[in-house]
C-alpha cells in the first residue's frame, strides 16, 4: 500500500515488517497488554463518599468522586498551563505542563503518588513547550515519551527519574518539513508555524514495537517510528472544510484501540473537525465518529474509551463507541466563552465541572486523571465509585 500523504514516496511498512508486527500485535492482544493502564477495573465503595463535600459525576455504573486540585505541588514550583497526564506501572502519576521559556531551570514534569503527594520534578529541557506525555514499560522499567512544541519542538525518551535517553527534532526524511525543523531549542523570537513545521502533540505505542507520533500543530501527519526509534513511514494529511476521511484539521491526540478482539486500530482525535478517526496500523482509514466538540486525546482501558474534550467535558464510550456519560459536563457555558475568559478566572470554575480538559487517562483501578488547559494548572482525580 502506498502512502496516502504527499511528500513521501515510500510505503508505510514493508510486507516483511508488517507481518512481523502483525504477529507481535496478536500476542499483545492475547496477553491483555496495552498502552497506559491495563489493570482490571477495581471500584472503591460508594459508601466512602458519604459525608464528603466533593461532587460526584457520571451515572449508573460509572460514577466518580471529583477531587479537584488533587496534586499537591511544593511551594517552590508553579503550574504553568497543564497539558498531559500519564500513569506508570507502579501507579506513579506524571504531569507535564507547558512551562515558561524564560524559566529554563524550572521543571516541566512533576511526579505524584496516587494520593497526590509530590515525589519528584524534572524535565527543565522542555520549558516553554511541554505538551504530550506517555509511559511505556520496557524490560521491566518505565520510560516516559515526551512531545514538546513551540520553541522546544522535539520528541524525547526519558527514564522515570528524568534522565534523557534520546531527544529528536523533526524527521526531515519524511519530506514534508522545512530545513532546520530538526533543530531545537529555538530562540524566543524564532517560532514559525505552518504545515511544513514541526509541533508534535502526542504519542501512542505500537504493540509490536515502535511508536506513532502525531504532529498536531505542525504538518498534520502521523509518523511511525520503528522499534529502533527510526522514522519509518507516515499517513494522513491536512484537510479542509469538506472533512474528508483520512484528512485532519489539527489531529491533536492519538491512541491504540484494541477493543475489536483480533484486530486493533490507531485512533486519532481530529480536534477542529470534532471527530475521531480510526486507521489500520498501515494507515488505511477504517471509520469516523462525529459528535465531539474539540476532542483533545484518547485513552482506552478494557471496553472503555476516554475522550477529554477541550470544551468542558470528558466523554466515556463503551465498546460500541456509544456514549456512557459526559463527565463534568459544562460544555454549553465553556463553548459560549469565545474569548476563553473562564480559564483565567478561577471564581467562575464550578465544583464537579470541567473548564478545558486537555488530557485524561485511566489508572489500573479505573480511576481517571484529568489535566486541564488552564494557565494556573489543574489536575483532577475522578475516583471511581461502585
Amino acid at each position: 500500500m502506498s502512502s496516502s500523504c504527499s511528500g513521501a514516496s515510500r510505503s508505510p511498512l514493508s510486507r516483511r515488517e508488517a507481518l512481523r508486527l502483525a504477529g507481535a500485535s496478536s500476542a499483545w492482544l492475547l496477553s491483555g497488554s496495552g498502552r497506559r493502564s491495563q489493570g482490571a477495573d477495581a471500584s472503591s465503595s460508594a459508601a466512602a463518599a458519604k459525608g464528603s463535600s466533593r461532587p460526584v459525576v457520571g451515572s449508573g455504573d460509572y460514577q466518580y468522586e471529583a477531587v479537584h486540585d488533587w496534586a499537591q505541588l511544593p511551594a517552590k514550583y508553579t503550574w504553568q498551563t497543564t497539558h498531559n497526564v500519564a500513569v506508570g506501572s507502579d501507579g506513579v502519576v506524571y504531569v507535564i505542563h507547558q512551562g515558561l521559556l524564560d524559566q529554563p531551570d524550572h521543571p516541566s514534569i512533576f511526579a505524584f503518588d496516587p494520593e497526590g503527594r509530590f515525589i519528584r520534578a524534572f524535565g527543565a529541557a522542555f520549558q516553554g513547550g511541554g505538551h504530550g506525555l506517555e509511559v511505556r514499560t520496557e524490560g521491566g522499567e518505565d520510560f516516559l515519551y515526551v512531545c514538546s512544541y513551540q520553541q522546544q519542538r522535539s520528541m524525547a525518551k526519558l527514564t522515570a527519574e528524568g534522565e534523557i535517553v534520546w531527544r529528536k527534532g523533526a524527521p526531515l526524511e519524511a519530506g514534508v518539513y522545512a530545513a532546520g525543523e530538526d533543530r531545537f531549542p529555538r530562540a524566543a523570537d524564532d517560532n514559525p508555524w505552518g504545515r511544513d513545521r514541526f509541533h508534535p502533540t502526542n504519542i501512542a505505542f505500537h504493540p509490536g514495537g515502535g511508536f506513532f507520533l502525531i504532529d498536531g500543530y505542525g504538518s498534520y501527519r502521523i509518523h511511525y517510528f520503528d522499534a529502533q526509534d527510526r522514522w519509518s513511514s507516515m499517513f494522513g494529511q491536512p484537510g479542509d472544510a469538506a472533512k474528508r476521511d483520512g484528512t485532519f484539521q489539527l489531529p491533536h491526540g492519538i491512541s491504540v484501540d484494541p477493543r475489536e478482539g483480533g484486530d486493533w486500530s490507531v485512533v486519532v482525535a481530529d480536534r477542529v473537525n470534532g471527530r475521531l478517526q480510526w486507521f489500520s496500523p498501515l494507515g488505511v482509514h477504517r471509520r469516523t465518529l462525529d459528535g465531539f466538540l474539540l476532542p483533545a486525546n484518547v485513552d482506552v482501558q478494557g471496553d472503555l474509551m476516554l475522550v477529554p474534550d477541550l470544551y468542558g467535558r470528558v466523554t466515556l464510550l463503551d465498546r460500541r463507541n456509544e456514549v456512557l456519560a459526559h463527565l463534568g459536563d459544562d460544555a454549553a457555558r465553556i463553548k459560549a466563552d469565545d474569548k476563553f475568559t473562564i480559564r483565567g478566572d478561577e471564581s467562575k470554575w464550578l465544583p464537579g465541572k470541567f473548564v478545558h480538559p486537555h488530557d485524561a487517562c485511566f489508572d489500573a483501578d479505573g480511576n481517571i486523571y484529568v489535566a486541564e488547559w488552564v494557565a494556573r494548572g489543574r489536575v483532577t482525580k475522578l475516583r471511581r465509585l461502585s
